[in-house]
This record gives structure tokens, C-alpha cells and sequence, in this order.
């Protein structure tokens, strides 16, 4: 399922925090948002998960508004991973992933056998199966942040949506949280701070400035030394990774600031 946001704007307390933002996911591609701290990555992506409206332009999820979507459908259709990830109560790890399933329940009906081997599924993708009795304020932010990804795995959705998933991972992880991305199928909308994982994970990607698109296109295309340069303020030199191709940038710490 295709994901649309057309001429998105965000306007709060007199500031512009995204302008006239328009960004093609296409259906099972995974588009990275990249940009400096405050560039309006995170509040494009709240849009998208209806945790803010905008203020001007639309979310389309296929050929449907969003914003006409019961909260309901909206949830069938579309799961995220936020940055904060915030787990207020105690719950165990296998009832917090068991609450992906919310969104298709009908009053307190329980689950059923394929949800709950579906649970047990994203527990295992996520490596998280040992951890299924703990309580998830036990668990370190690392680990934490797995169960909120296999739980919104759970859910089924059709566009997952994630803002800074390798916060807190290992590296291991985050090499598999991104292989995981890419396997999945689904239409992936994730905003990454490292640019060298965006390049490995993403098929394109969406540079934002201020609240604005500045570029977007293949990694290759946007992963430039001028871009890197004049959006990011760091010198860097790419280069293509010896296995994959994908563009990879070396960055020197004599570069002046």
C-alpha cells in the first residue's frame, strides 16, 4: 500500500515546523527521512501515525485520506514505533506485544491460536522470546525498543511508520532491525540519524531542512558530499561499500566546525 503526504504543513505557536512537505512511499519500499535535529522529521512522521494533524496538505494510506479514517481503520493500516518509546505500566513483554492485536479485537475477546503464535513469531524475529515473562520496565532501552517494534509487527499493518528504531541497539540488532525492515514487504516510512545505516536500509530517501524537502531520490543520489556539506554542515567523503555499492561516507575529525 502505497503512502502519500501531500503539501503537509505543520504550523504551532506561530513556528513552521514542516512546509508544503510532499513524499511518495511507494507499496514495500523502505524510504528513509534524514536531516539535522529540528528539521521537521519527527513531526512529519506524527502526522502520519495521527498523533498530530497538520495543518495544511493530507496523508493518503492508498487512495484513502487518513485524516477520513476511523482511529480504528487508521490503526489496522498503520503502526509505529516512536521515539520516545514509553511504557508507562509494568506489563510483561508478551502482553505488551499482545497489545499490537488491539486494533482487530472485538470487546475482551481473547486471542485466538494465530494471533498468539503471531506473537510468538515477532518475539522470535525480534529475539525477545527469553524476555516473554519480564516485566518491560526491567528491560534495558535496547531491549525495550524491540518489543515496541515486534509488537507493532503484531498488528499486521499494511505501512509501518518508525522514528530512530536503532536508538539504544547494539550493533547486532540494529543490523538486524534493518534487515528485518527491508524483508518485511510492508511500505516503510523511518527516520534514521545515522546516514550509513539510511544508505544500507533504505531503497530512497527524503532530506529535510528546516522543515522543508531539499532532496530526495536514491541513496545514491542524495548521499552526496555537497548535500552532506551543506545540510548536515560536515565534510565527508563518500564512497561506494565494497559488497554492496551502496554509497558510505567517511567522515574526518579535523574537519573545521
Amino acid at each position: 500500500m502505497e503512502l502519500t503526504l501531500d503539501g503537509l504543513s505543520v504550523v504551532t505557536d506561530g513556528r513552521s515546523l514542516v512546509r508544503e512537505l510532499s513524499l511518495t512511499v511507494p507499496s514495500g519500499q523502505v524510504v528513509g527521512l534524514i536531516g539535522p535535529n529540528g528539521s521537521g522529521k519527527s513531526t512529519a512522521l506524527r502526522c502520519v501515525y495521527r498523533a498530530l494533524r497538520p495543518s495544511s496538505g493530507t496523508v493518503r494510506v492508498g487512495e484513502e485520506d487518513l485524516d477520513r479514517l476511523t482511529m480504528r481503520r487508521s490503526a489496522q493500516l498503520v503502526a509505529a514505533m516512536t521515539q520516545d518509546g514509553a511504557v508507562d505500566l509494568d506489563f510483561t513483554v508478551e502482553e505488551v506485544v499482545a497489545l499490537g492485536r488491539t486494533p482487530h479485537l472485538r470487546g475482551n475477546h481473547a486471542l485466538s491460536g494465530r494471533e498468539q503464535e503471531l506473537c510468538e513469531r515477532a518475539m522470535d524475529r525480534l529475539d525477545i522470546r527469553h524476555l516473554a515473562r519480564r516485566g518491560v520496565l526491567t528491560l534495558s532501552g535496547g531491549e525495550r525498543r524491540r518489543v515496541l517494534l515486534a509488537r507493532a509487527l503484531v498488528q499486521e499493518p499494511r505501512i509501518l511508520v518508525l522514528d530512530e528504531p536503532t536508538n539504544h541497539l547494539d550493533v547486532r540488532h540494529q543490523v538486524e532491525l534493518l534487515s528485518l525492515l527491508r524483508d518485511s514487504g510492508l511500505t516503510v516510512l523511518v527516520v534514521l540519524h545515522d546516514l550509513n545505516l539510511a544508505a544500507a536500509a533504505c531503497d530512497r530517501l527524503g532530506v529535510l531542512s528546516r522543515g522543508r524537502l531539499v532532496a530526495s531520490g536514491t541513496t545514491g543520489e542524495v548521499l552526496t558530499t555537497e548535500l552532506v556539506d551543506e545540510v548536515f554542515g560536515v565534510k565527508a567523503s563518500v564512497v561506494a561499500h565494497p559488497l554492496t555499492g551502496h554509497p558510505q561516507l567517511l567522515y574526518s575529525l579535523n574537519s573545521p566546525l
